[in-house]
């Protein structure tokens, strides 16, 4: 069973996703796997790693304490390249051209991909697609989940109580749906996340039904799915599903500080279900980007 890592007991209403996330980053060791030199791309995998591809992690948030010349020495250390996601959209700190030109800018003359973490169905709205283009990819998820009565919950809170958990899973299904469809992502990240009062009835929610419906839909409009090391998600059975249904992956940490780069959890279950570099996904070029290539309500 897969077992998501606990969060702190704060008010939901108090806690922004990047504060949330920033305020529960765990201390852990960090994990030598060899020598994948961040500075390039490279189709050299670290030689302990296991793998034939290079470990990349799209996933990244930089704080305070976590500077870009600290990124690049921790990224050397780990062997492992950093796609840095900056939170866009509407009331974010990227939310418009202007702001989304001054961070791209800001990673100029480093060694990481450009990305983005996009918030809300509409955050489209907020940009040109050229500027978009520009970043290398964009992730998304549908932690942020809209109820019956039209307010937003963040699933990610740990004090989240779920009454109907079929008719929750039911709508929770629709909705990852949804964003994979709607939204020109490269990425949908947190994948079949539950809230914490669910986690331990994963196995048995997550039915082959359900999975089934966001695997096509990721096929479908050509979505990555990310595996992500700080909740330890998605399970085998579903990236085995992915896998024969031609489904590419990324690999994510999601954490903040010194735990960026962790991929403890993507390099065990990747080896468990034989994915190689056929399997993973890489940014587009100029052109093929989502944004320029999907159609979607301006």
């Amino acid at each position: 069973m897969i077992k998501q890592r606990k969060n702190s007991n704060q008010p939901e209403n108090l806690i922004s996703r990047r504060n949330f996330l920033c305020s529960i980053a765990a201390s852990a060791a960090t994990f030598a796997i060899g020598t994948y030199c961040a500075k390039g791309d490279t189709n050299d995998a670290p030689k302990t790693s296991g793998i034939d591809f290079p470990l990349i992690d799209f996933h990244v948030h930089l704080e305070k304490e976590m500077t870009l010349e600290k990124a690049v020495q921790l990224s050397n250390k780990l062997g492992v390249k950093f796609g840095i996601a900056e939170h866009g959209g509407f009331r974010q700190i990227v939310d418009g051209d202007d702001t989304l030109k001054r961070y791209i800018e800001s990673l100029e003359g480093h060694p990481f991909y450009k990305g983005m973490q996009a918030e809300g169905l509409d955050w489209m709205k907020c940009f040109s697609k050229d500027a978009v283009a520009q970043l290398d990819y964009v992730l998304s998820d549908a932690l942020t989940f809209p109820e019956k009565d039209g307010r937003l919950i963040r699933l990610w809170t740990p004090k989240v109580k779920i009454e109907d958990k079929q008719d929750f899973m039911d709508r929770y299904v629709d909705f990852n749906v949804l964003v994979i469809s709607s939204e020109p992502i490269d990425i949908i990240a947190n994948p079949t996340f539950l809230p914490l009062s669910i986690a331990d009835e994963y196995d048995t929610l997550w039915t082959e039904e359900r999975m089934k419906k966001i695997i096509e839909a990721a096929v479908k409009h050509d979505v990555a799915i990310e595996i992500n090391s700080r909740y330890n998600i998605p399970s085998s059975a579903f990236i085995r599903m992915a896998k024969s249904a031609g489904v590419k992956f990324s690999f994510g940490s999601n954490y903040h500080g010194e735990n960026i780069g962790r991929l403890d959890y993507c390099l065990k279950i990747a080896k468990e279900c034989g994915l190689t570099q056929k399997d993973m996904f890489m940014p587009k070029p100029y052109g093929m980007k989502p944004i320029q290539k999907r159609t979607f309500d301006s």
